[in-house]
């Protein structure tokens, strides 16, 4: 294993995102979805190229993005993506409202599975749909399963879409393949539009496999349209680059009702570094996925250690993990006490749904220090 070494806390601090900046800097982040590790130099290069000859205008809509995307699916997962079928936009929330809005009438009813990542409740009241919440269904700890008879009910009682998160974001979880069949041929019987938010997927453990849910059946062809984007695995999220990947004429035909403004609002910059990351920088990116590996086990261990009621929900996926504090008796949002008691911030586990009452979500992206010493103040909220 190539270790893929964190910024040191001074040089993180020197950053101006949201991460570092929504806190005063007695508090250590550790909530939104930034990782802590330098991007890869393949990314950087290119970055610095566009600068020197000045080229930052308006994205071309270069084919070789789909190519390189393209290339990866199919040594990463085996899938065969026709790069004519890759169409650029600014991010996955972006592609996954306008999609909504195009396909559902006003109240509509969309089912997601909670705990999940907290946009989707607000895009999908923002493309007028009506949320209809399926919440996993979970048999122990890092143990969860989509709850494929209620999602079968909501089909049933009108559901005119589904949002699929895969890897699923909080939980770390990555569907089997009996799981996606069996939620394609519902989608087909029932005539529901699936999103398959795909972001997380080159962030799969090495004790996962991730399925691409387009790779499944001509059912999942036919009800399934694939977003994706760099920023997540390699830590692009401000150059605004994601896509969409369809597979069959009934999916690119609604593609078709999206206004031409979706696909003009790709980042010049965010194009390019993701051509580059998935193309170029995959020895970065296998360094990354055995660093989390590693840093996974060192927040299981400092968990054990100093606060072993908290139950830790151990992803097989990014670097997102889910804890239940409830043992604890520290309220429906514990991430308050341990803020003010331990001046760490994670996410506040209620944003993902009502079933994240009592939970948080921490981001273990950086060194096994920091990680150590954010378990220690957790600890603090005693």
């Amino acid at each position: 294993m190539t270790e893929l070494h964190a910024d040191p806390l001074a040089l993180l601090r020197t950053r101006t995102s949201s991460k570092w900046r929504s806190y005063p800097e007695d508090v250590l982040p550790m909530f939104v979805a930034e990782m802590d590790f330098p991007i890869a130099p393949e990314i950087a290069a290119k970055l610095v190229e566009l600068i020197g000859r000045s080229d930052l205008g308006y994205d071309s809509r270069r084919r070789a993005l789909g190519e390189s995307f393209a290339g990866y699916a199919k040594d990463a997962w085996g899938w065969e993506v026709d790069p004519a079928k890759v169409k650029a936009t600014t991010n996955v929330v972006v592609a996954m409202t306008e999609l909504l809005h195009a396909a559902i009438e006003p109240g509509d009813r969309v089912v997601l599975t909670s705990p999940v990542y907290p946009p989707f409740f607000g895009l999908t009241r923002e493309a007028g749909g009506e949320v209809v919440d399926v919440p996993l269904l979970t048999t122990g700890p890092g143990e969860w399963r989509l709850d494929l008879d209620g999602i079968e009910a909501a089909f049933r009682d009108g559901a005119r879409a589904f949002l699929l998160c895969n890897p699923h974001n909080p939980v770390g979880a990555a569907w089997p393949r009996a799981d996606l069949e069996r939620l394609a041929e519902l989608a087909a019987e029932h005539d529901v539009l699936v999103l398959a938010d795909e972001i997380h997927a080159p962030l799969v453990h090495s004790d996962a496999e991730f399925i691409p849910f387009l790779t499944i059946s001509d059912a999942a062809r036919e009800t399934g349209i694939a977003l994706t984007s760099a920023s997540k695995a390699f830590n692009l999220p401000a150059l605004t680059c994601a896509w969409w990947v369809t597979a069959s004429k009934r999916a690119e035909d609604r593609i078709a009702r999206l206004p031409e403004s979706v696909i003009h609002r790709t980042g010049h910059f965010g194009s390019h570094a993701s051509e580059v990351a998935f193309r170029d920088s995959r020895a970065w990116l296998a360094d990354c996925v055995e660093t989390l590996e590693a840093n996974r086990r060192v927040l299981r261990e400092a968990l054990a250690a100093q606060v072993p009621e908290a139950i830790l929900h151990e992803p097989r996926a990014s670097y997102l993990a889910w804890i239940d504090f409830r043992p604890l008796g520290w309220g429906d949002r514990p991430q308050q006490r341990i803020l003010e008691r331990g001046r760490v911030a994670l996410n506040d586990g209620v944003t993902f749904g009502a079933t994240g009452k009592g939970f948080a979500r921490i981001n273990f992206a950086t060194s096994p220090e920091l990680i150590e010493e954010g378990v220690r103040r957790i600890a603090l909220a005693r």
